[in-house]
């Protein structure tokens, strides 16, 4: 069975989508990245539209790849000029990469509309621009932009597309799912026609718009291509690319198709959430195989028969992607649920113990808590249960004001009064709003006792109304999220109060992380 080669196109493609906008230091980390995970090919971006992707191919010739090879993107040449006049394909020559990547039309209705060239016109620019490439010693792979749309039209000139470019000497073929309109059933018979006919090496390109872009990938790989392409986290324009995050574990796992090692594939969780943060996007909780919701289980049948055998609800081990199994806790939860987060914290539960908390996690989420988000709290109850468990500190009382002054406008302060160690701490402070005013008294009560709250800080702070319809006096859920020591954790407060719900919430925050901490 033949190989298949990854080919990632984050870089330019990825970057299409409209929320996404990479500097060139954020490009090399990538491109190291993908190269450090195992990826036969990393298109860098085109080098003849804008400078930036200039600099990058300038600067990532410095760049150690390892065995990826790096491509540069760009189109045949105008229909009226020499490939030597193009200043497109100079500017490919100029990146200097050792892989030519470039798009040709291969549906006659884009080649006389949007080109205004006749079908001759068009297959000469082909045949032209990949003869040149090659004469320049490039690996060029062609892109047959529109390729199913156009085979579906016109199905001689869709082939004569690939001809011209395969006679000229292309390394790859391209079929390009461009406009994302396609079935996997009709990609899989496309390629296997297309497959009878050219001999060239084939590779597919899929976009998401029917949410099939895997489906096509994967269809494709069935009926004869040997290159994937796609982006990490399925980034791209308009509802995005194939996505290789889940591409991949589908071939190497599901299909036998092994694309990286072992050791490699291990790291896919990881790289998926660092190009998530390079492009300052949150990760999809929800991803397939990837994502932090991808082996986490609530149901309590679930739970419990998992507790028996891990296969029963997982259709993989979870450290094959570098993820990991997680039990939910919430109203639907049974006592395996407790005891699957009791055992992971290394604390024995008992079944009788397990009901106990079980039923308080019930009832408190029947007054208005959630535990889903808030795994925190849930930790630390079951931390509260160890034989030997001490509170780091008491709480006596609070008081907090907010009030509007002439001279300084709004102005929050609250007094904490706290036992820490057998010593009553009454300390008072300012904030910009309430809750900032009592979180930075409790940490000034504690802060001499545990000083490593120093390092902690709050990245967010969400509010939600329970029931609307009861006014001013609707029950509040807050939760409240810290980061701290390279951990960031979640706690839940609830009450007709919304002071009160925050302190519930920020007190087991801190609470959380003298444990995590220390």
């Amino acid at each position: 069975m033949n190989p298949v080669f990854l080919y990632d196109t984050t870089l330019r493609d990825g970057t299409q989508r409209e929320d996404i906008s990479l500097s060139v230091d954020d490009k090399l980390s990538i491109a190291k990245r993908l190269a450090d995970f195992g990826f036969h090919y990393i298109e860098g971006g085109w080098p003849g539209s804008n400078p930036k992707d200039a600099e990058f191919f300038a600067r990532a010739a410095q760049l150690d790849l390892g065995a990826a090879r790096l491509a540069a993107f760009g189109r045949t040449r105008q229909k009226k000029l020499t490939c030597a006049q193009d200043s497109n394909l100079q500017a490919l020559l100029e990146a200097g990469t050792p892989v030519v990547t470039m798009v040709g039309k291969s549906w006659d209705y884009h080649v006389k509309v949007v080109l205004a060239a006749t079908l001759e016109e068009n297959l000469a620019m082909i045949r032209d621009s990949v003869a040149y490439m090659k004469a320049q010693g490039r690996e060029v792979i062609f892109d047959a932009e529109h390729f199913f749309d156009g085979f579906v039209a016109n199905r001689e000139y869709a082939l004569a597309t690939l001809r011209a470019a395969s006679e000229a000497g292309a390394d790859w073929l391209v079929l390009c799912e461009t406009n994302g309109g396609k079935l996997p059933w009709e990609v899989e018979d496309i390629v296997r026609c297309v497959a009878q006919h050219i001999k060239i090496p084939l590779g597919v390109h899929c976009h998401n718009d029917t949410g099939c872009g895997i489906a096509n990938s994967l269809a494709a790989v069935r009926g004869g291509c040997t290159q994937v392409q796609g982006t990490i986290n399925g980034y791209g324009e308009r509802v995005g690319n194939a996505n290789l995050t889940t591409i991949i574990p589908n071939l190497q796992l599901k299909m036998n198709r092994p694309v990286v090692t072992p050791e490699q594939l291990r790291e896919l969780t990881s790289l998926a959430h660092f190009v998530a943060e390079v492009v300052n996007l949150k990760h999809y909780n929800h991803a397939p195989y990837i994502g932090h919701s991808a082996f986490a289980h609530k149901g309590g049948i679930h739970v419990a028969a998992m507790l028996k055998a891990a296969d029963t609800y997982q259709h993989i081990d979870p450290a094959l992607v570098g993820n990991q199994m997680r039990s939910v806790v919430s109203e639907l939860s049974g006592r395996g649920n407790i005891q699957f987060q009791a055992k992971a914290l290394g604390i024995a539960l008992g079944n009788e113990e397990a009901q106990r908390v079980l039923n308080h996690i019930k009832h408190l989420e029947h007054e208005g808590f959630t535990f889903e988000a808030a795994e925190a709290s849930v930790e630390l109850m079951l931390h509260r249960l160890r034989l030997k468990y001490s509170q780091p500190f008491e709480l006596i009382d609070y008081f907090v004001m907010t009030e509007r002054r002439q001279s300084r406008g709004l102005l929050s302060e609250a007094t904490v009064k706290v036992k820490v160690e057998g010593e009553v701490k009454f300390v008072a402070a300012e904030g910009n709003g309430p809750v900032n005013a009592l979180s930075t008294a409790l940490r000034g009560a504690l802060s001499a006792a545990y000083p490593v709250l120093k390092t902690v800080r709050l990245i967010d702070y969400k509010v939600r109304i329970l029931d609307s319809a009861n006014g001013t006096s609707a029950l509040t859920r807050v939760l409240i999220t810290f980061q701290g020591g390279g951990h960031i954790w979640t706690t839940v407060g609830a009450s007709t109060n919304i002071i009160d719900a925050s302190w519930l919430a920020l007190s087991d925050s801190l609470e959380y992380a003298l444990i995590k901490l220390q």
